[in-house]
């Protein structure tokens, strides 16, 4: 587990997102987009999808490529200064965002993101 004892309090975060395993992503999308009013999908394949519900922004990814988490936004510069700190692989992914995780108390994870600065849904 990180030690996340050393703040942070210099390092602006945003809260960006939480990420939930589904066994089937676009069952998951529709039910969503059933039951909150107003949802609308950012992003969607076979293997992970994104939604806005009712200003709350929910991926849904499959157990075997990402955990279930909470992600917090930072700034590229923030976010290699993080990874360095706590010892942590920064990870680009397919949509050109790069992050890294961490293991909070009770084997929960938090996502440390970054976005292109052209990225369309930030």
């Amino acid at each position: 587990m990180t030690d996340m004892t050393e703040p942070n309090a210099s390092v602006p975060m945003t809260f960006d997102h939480i990420a939930q395993q589904v066994p089937d992503i676009a069952a998951a999308v529709a039910w969503y987009l059933r039951m909150i009013p107003g949802a609308r999908v950012l992003y969607q394949d076979d293997t992970w999808a994104f939604v806005d519900a009712a200003g709350v922004r929910l991926a849904f990814v499959l157990r075997d490529q990402h955990p279930g988490h909470i992600a917090w936004r930072v700034s590229d510069a923030d976010l290699e200064r993080l990874a360095r700190q706590h010892g942590a692989t920064i990870h680009p992914h397919r949509d050109r965002t790069r992050s890294f995780y961490l293991e909070a108390p009770g084997g929960q994870h938090i996502e440390i993101i970054s976005f292109p600065p052209d990225y369309p849904y930030k």
